[in-house]
């Protein structure tokens, strides 16, 4: 039976997403209105979503 192999991230999960979040509002900001900004915005919300389930997740509270 092979093992997965198994890796810390250095990085905590937040930081690259939140990164990539203001990224893609300045992108959406610079776009006129139209189909390819909406799909941007919507990539937008879904990340914000998955960032704060992640903090909720990980919440000490749990």
């Amino acid at each position: 039976m092979q093992l997965r192999q198994r890796f810390q991230s250095s990085v905590p999960f937040n930081d690259p997403m939140s990164s990539f979040i203001e990224g893609m509002r300045e992108r959406a900001d610079t776009m006129s209105p139209g189909p390819e900004r909406d799909k941007l915005l919507a990539k937008i919300e879904k990340a914000e979503t998955a960032a704060d389930v992640e903090g909720w997740a990980n919440s000490p509270e749990l």
